[in-house]
């Protein structure tokens, strides 16, 4: 499981992927926007990994 942070609102939520992160999307709960979660650091919307 990770947290992942929206690039619009700020906001840190929780995220479990299935499978492979590479080319998932995540809709942010506060906000409505959706965007990509990448396995790039550099382009990473991941803040952590949570057990």
């Amino acid at each position: 499981m990770f947290k992942v942070k929206c690039p619009k609102c700020l906001h840190d939520m929780l995220y479990q992927p299935q499978g492979n992160v590479v080319g998932k999307k995540k809709q942010c709960v506060y906000c409505g926007r959706t965007f990509s979660v990448h396995s790039n650091l550099a382009k990473s919307r991941i803040v952590e990994k949570v057990a």
